[in-house]
């Protein structure tokens, strides 16, 4: 059924209201709290019908009603109006997000914090796998005659390092003489190519020195396989049991359980096709995992560069405010793309009607 532009306004006061309170909506408190200048009597009958449209569920016969995830699916597409933060807000993010970047999983991790600190739900920060990525760099640094420190970084600009301690004795032209040859054999080689690489240069190369240089590659190889796996960090879970929805600790403990399932997590919201803006918004049964059919997630895309993206969400009751929560996942995607494409931030858009 088409929804005339009156049941919209009132399926629209309806999440709205339930956003905010929790509790379901009757006729009477929605007349109140939405002013919508209609009677009761003609809210009950309008709530009738969205109920048996199925925009609305009442949980029991004397109550109010609620959003259904087909109520929630109409009001994103349709009604909610589209927020812009605060200056006080981006002005937070920006600080949050001008970090020193020597090492890209540690920006990742850090946005995923400071985006669970903003809503107040669980939130997760997810790098696209980067296939074929090479080693750009290696340095080596002496720290005393048994140790030495391995830097290697990525053409993706990802930088690792390992401290490595040794049985025999290390001098610094021995160290520099290490270092060229690594520079030389195996910079520019993907994971599948540096083993035949070093197997080549262990027909050449002496003992002592063919076993420093595996120590170097084997350590350049698991850097490598790391990114070629999707790698997620998850922040906040604990503010999920401030929802009224997970009083229910055995519910809250099966969403917090599925939350640091690392590769779970990953497989379920690994880089969907998003819409024309970058963001999407999963609500209840959309979401493809079992654990998450009950909770909206709500997701936003950045590009780290050469060719990899990342996603960037959180996941909530699906009585969320939407239209607060994708403004400020847009905009910390967004920053996060410049940070990494530009090494700038975004431009600052404050919504003129917030005061600071």
């Amino acid at each position: 059924m088409e929804l005339t532009e009156r049941k919209k306004k009132i399926l629209r006061a309806v999440v709205e209201c339930y956003i905010q309170s929790a509790e379901p909506i009757g006729s009477k408190a929605l007349a109140d709290l939405a002013q919508l200048n209609v009677s009761s009597a003609t809210i009950r009958n309008e709530l009738a019908d969205l109920t048996e449209a199925g925009y609305l569920e009442q949980p029991h016969t004397s109550a109010g009603r609620i959003p259904s995830p087909k109520g929630y699916r109409l009001y994103v597409n349709e009604l909610m109006e589209e927020q812009r933060l605060s200056l006080e807000e981006t002005k937070q993010i920006n600080e949050a997000l001008h970090l020193k970047m020597q090492e890209l999983d540690k920006v990742i991790d850090q946005a995923g914090r400071m985006v669970s600190t903003l809503t107040n739900y669980p939130a997760f920060a997810l790098a696209g796998n980067a296939r074929g990525t090479t080693i750009r760099r290696f340095d080596l640094i002496l720290v005393d005659a048994n140790s030495f420190i391995v830097v290697v970084m990525t053409d993706n600009n990802l930088v690792k390092n390992k401290l490595f301690r040794l049985p025999t004795s290390l001098s610094e032209p021995q160290l520099q003489l290490l270092t060229t040859l690594l520079n030389t054999a195996f910079v520019g080689k993907t994971l599948a190519q540096l083993t035949p690489e070093l197997m080549q240069v262990a027909e050449h190369a002496a003992g002592s020195s063919y076993g420093l240089i595996s120590l170097v590659v084997s350590f350049a190889m698991e850097v490598l396989d790391s990114l070629e796996n999707s790698a997620i960090y998850t922040a906040g879970t604990s503010h999920i049991l401030e929802q009224p929805e997970y009083q229910d600790v055995g519910k809250a403990q099966r969403l917090m359980s599925y939350l640091s399932e690392d590769q779970a997590l990953a497989q379920a919201l690994a880089l969907p096709a998003m819409d024309d803006d970058n963001t999407k918004i999963l609500i209840g049964p959309e979401n493809v995992a079992d654990e998450l059919k009950d909770t909206s997630v709500v997701l936003a895309s950045y590009d780290i560069g050469d060719g990899m993206k990342g996603v960037i969400g959180v996941v909530g009751p699906t009585r969320m405010d939407y239209a607060k929560v994708a403004a400020k996942l847009s905009y910390v995607a967004d920053s996060l793309s410049k940070l990494f494409g530009q090494s700038e931030l975004p431009p600052i858009k404050p919504d003129p009607d917030k005061k600071e």
